[in-house]
């Protein structure tokens, strides 16, 4: 049964890079973290998956003429990598956390194991998932809702750069529209692309609503749990 108050944030490897062209930039790393807290501090419990776009995606990587498998290995490891430095700001903001790995690298962080993830959660602690899947040809959004259903989430916020769904790049046209509010099949049968087919199925399969909105702008994370700012809802 699906707890209401208990939400997945999906962070990606990009948004952590801010205006960097490579890695992390603080301040942005700092309010996404003030975001989290702030709707911890409303009495969610918070799970997060991060992406490592920032320093290895796998597909791109697999171009350059590495095997497929070992450079989607090498992205995982970059989430850990995020996950640990979002693990370390938001501890310096007083708040419990636990990087769970998909892969085991236990000198550093826990092996996943869904019911001992489940009892941080139940004691207040956010529990950041790293390495996504842990298997090669899986992206980290196929993680992030894969994770959501077996922790029980009653919602999967995933943030961008924009602020929800457009009908085209709101970067490029200025009259492009932004819906507000898509089913999984609209997604799949239009190939939008806000997350890959695999984790969109995944989401239909089981009733799993989420909401793109910008990670960005300060405050947004909180708003749009609470139905207010920008946003797409997807359901």
């Amino acid at each position: 049964m699906k707890k209401q108050n208990r939400v997945l944030l999906k962070i990606s490897g990009e948004a952590l890079m801010g205006k960097e062209k490579f890695g992390h930039d603080n301040t942005i790393i700092d309010q996404i973290c003030e975001d989290i807290k702030e709707v911890y501090d409303l009495g969610y419990e918070v799970c997060l998956v991060v992406g490592g776009g920032n320093i290895c995606r796998g597909v791109t990587v697999a171009e350059v003429g590495i095997e497929r498998a070992t450079a989607d290995y090498m992205g995982m490891l970059a989430t850990v990598i995020n996950a640990i430095a979002v693990q370390s700001k938001l501890e310096s903001k007083g708040l419990y956390t636990r990087v769970v790995s998909a892969i085991p690298i236990i000198t550093i962080v826990e092996q996943y194991i869904r019911r001992k993830a489940i009892r941080h959660l139940e004691k207040g602690r956010i529990v950041i998932f790293a390495s996504g899947t842990g298997n090669p040809f899986f992206t980290t959004d196929t993680g992030a809702v894969l994770r959501a259903i077996e922790m029980n989430c009653s919602i999967i916020l995933k943030g961008t750069q924009v602020d929800g769904v457009y009908s085209e790049d709101p970067k490029k046209n200025n009259k492009a529209i932004r819906y507000k509010e898509l089913s999984h099949e609209d997604v799949i049968k239009q190939n939008i692309s806000v997350m890959d087919t695999t984790a969109i199925t995944l989401a239909h399969d089981n009733k799993m609503p989420i909401r793109i909105f910008n990670i960005g702008k300060s405050g947004e994370f909180a708003k749009v749990l609470q139905n207010k700012g920008n946003y797409t809802t997807i359901k």
